[in-house]
């Protein structure tokens, strides 16, 4: 059963998508395979490993960032690689994201240790089933599709090193998830300091995370946060998604403490 928040967060999925592609998003909404995935890694990570949330909000999460990103960085003027390669279409690449976004945690079902390769095994059959059903006369732009999906997903941890926009726009999608909200369950759940407290502690302090249209450069993030230990998120793992990511130049971050003034990073 759905929560208030998953279901809201799939209208922001919705809203940053061409209509043409909206029966196939509620499809995949509906699938069960993917809703019992996203349902296990949760107990995985949450129960067994004493991490952050990467279950159902989560995924959901980080593809409304995703697609907010896009849609952001396509009405600036930015073409995604499909487009410029001349071998798809923006519905083709926003298609690719949000697929991507969607199922790049289905490895933490297994465990946190290159869970992304996991992720590529558990989700393969899937992403070729759900693109079978929607390219039906086109296998070559299924294969295209498809691949896009899987760098996505291999990439997000930025141990990989991906080339295209699409697939750098999940890596700062992922590293925007930070809110507090995130480390909710885990803190309550947890009591004894182990392995996986600094980011369930950093991300307690993120109150706010806000994507929008930047003043000098397309994208701007911007982080609230009620304690310094928030940076530690902003640092470690968001700056140093961005940093790797082909959509780099394209975004600015501003982070800081309510009350305090406000860091410029990018």
């Amino acid at each position: 059963m759905k929560n208030h928040i998953e279901i809201v967060l799939e209208e922001k999925i919705k809203s940053n998508l061409p209509e043409e592609l909206h029966n196939f998003i509620d499809m995949v909404f509906k699938d069960e395979e993917i809703r019992y995935i996203q349902e296990y890694a949760n107990v995985v990570s949450i129960k067994r490993l004493g991490y952050n949330d990467h279950g159902p909000v989560h995924m959901r999460q980080v593809a409304a960032n995703a697609c907010k990103i896009a849609s952001i960085l396509y009405d600036s003027g930015i073409k995604f690689n499909l487009e410029k390669e001349e071998i798809g279409s923006y519905q083709d690449s926003m298609l690719a994201i949000f697929l991507a976004a969607f199922l790049h945690d289905a490895g933490m079902t297994v465990g946190r240790e290159y869970h992304e390769k996991m992720s590529l095994t558990i989700t393969y059959p899937i992403i070729d089933r759900l693109l079978k059903g929607f390219y039906k006369n086109d296998l070559n732009r299924l294969v295209i599709v498809r691949s896009m999906v899987l760098e996505g997903i291999a990439g997000h941890m930025a141990n990989q090193k991906i080339h295209s926009i699409e697939a750098g726009i999940i890596l700062v999608a992922d590293g925007c998830d930070m809110q507090k909200g995130r480390a909710r369950i885990p803190m309550m759940l947890n009591f004894e300091s182990r392995v996986g407290d600094i980011h369930k502690n950093s991300s307690a302090a993120i109150e706010k995370v806000k994507i929008s249209k930047g003043e000098i450069k397309p994208v701007r993030i911007n982080i609230e946060m009620s304690e310094s230990v928030g940076f530690f998120q902003v640092e470690e793992v968001l700056l140093g998604k961005i940093s790797v990511s082909p959509i780099k130049s394209h975004v600015e971050v501003y982070a800081g403490v309510n009350g305090k003034d406000i860091k410029k990073y990018l």
